[in-house]
């Protein structure tokens, strides 16, 4: 109520154009209000015509591996796993990647072998590297350790040398032969005093049960670690010896090589027990050379080892394999 002591001044009458515009600019501020609401909500609930990209996590590394090298695990010299790794020495995995076709071997664009094991691939290994350069769509490299195998992780670990070798090789081919010396005792590294720490003692061609099974799980994981990623496996199997109580030994690492690979369709199992065993399939020291047909000594002064015109017998077996692998990726040899 108005206080009646003091006059009130009469309303002005407002203009009809002051009354329009008056009324625009409520309209406009409520179109304003209207448009911030909307974009305030898609920003707290999302907009549904948005797509979302979820940032780079910095704490995960890609582990794809095209190279062929394992991520997983290396092992130190004294057996124990190295920090961040999954396994110990003697250990090898393969890994699982995507692998580009297999382009044709060519003079521009050779395929690449690798020859790789104990002394009898650094015996055989030279004339396979000859036959291999003479189709002109090859290059080789060849790494050998003498007295060397799968059975001693601790004198020379090849699981561990091989994650090293094959990434900065590259093969698309890999020939590899061990057993020579590996029908003895099974490391898994040192001892504290560092003596050989074994587990399991030599076979003895009766039984053998637990070597076998520990044996054939490090042939198979080499296996599977080389055949990975595209690449073709040639396993090169090991002679007879003319000592029976050693072929009884070879005998088991030979037919434990022959399982795996046969469980492995990637794998080539190239037989040496039988290419240089008598008709009888006993120890044999005269054997025919393909090249002339004429019987030729192949034994080296051991009774086990090849000699010369042996090792090249055996080059031919394995260059065979190889020329069909290369006539498969559709190489003109």
């Amino acid at each position: 109520m108005v206080p009646t002591s003091r006059p009130v001044p009469p309303r002005r009458r407002v203009s009809r154009r002051r009354y329009l515009a008056r009324r625009i600019g409520v309209l406009a501020a409520f179109v304003l209000l209207v448009v911030g609401v909307v974009r305030v909500g898609g920003a707290l609930f999302g907009a549904e015509d948005t797509e979302a990209v979820a940032p780079a996590d910095p704490g995960t590394a890609d582990t794809s591996d095209t190279s062929g090298a394992g991520s997983d695990a290396t092992g130190s010299a004294d057996g124990t796993a190295v920090p961040g790794t999954a396994a110990t020495t003697g250990s090898i995995a393969a890994t699982t990647t995507t692998v580009a076709a297999p382009s044709v071997p060519t003079a521009a664009d050779p395929a690449v072998v690798l020859i790789a094991g104990d002394s009898d691939a650094g015996t055989f290994g030279p004339y396979l590297e000859t036959l291999l350069a003479d189709t002109g769509v090859v290059r080789t490299t060849l790494d050998y350790k003498v007295s060397s195998g799968l059975a001693r992780p601790d004198f020379f670990d090849w699981p561990t040398h091989f994650r090293s070798i094959v990434p900065q090789v590259a093969p698309d081919i890999v020939v590899v032969t061990f057993g020579g010396n590996d029908p003895q005792g099974l490391t898994d590294g040192v001892k504290a005093d560092g003596s050989p720490n074994f587990i399991i003692g030599e076979p003895t061609g009766e039984g053998d049960e637990e070597w076998r099974a520990e044996y054939g799980r490090r042939v198979g994981e080499v296996m599977d670690y080389l055949s990975a990623d595209g690449r073709t496996l040639v396993w090169v199997g090991i002679p007879n010896d003319d000592n029976p109580e050693v072929t009884a030994r070879l005998r088991v690492q030979d037919e434990v090589v022959r399982a795996a690979a046969a469980e492995r369709p990637q794998v080539r199992f190239v037989d040496a027990w039988n290419r240089f065993s008598g008709r009888e399939g006993n120890w044999a020291e005269f054997v025919i050379d393909p090249r002339d047909k004429t019987a030729k000594d192949v034994r080296a002064d051991d009774g086990f080892h090849l000699n010369v015109v042996g090792a090249e017998i055996l080059a031919l077996d394995i260059a065979e394999v190889v020329l069909a692998d290369l006539r498969g990726r559709g190489a003109a040899v």
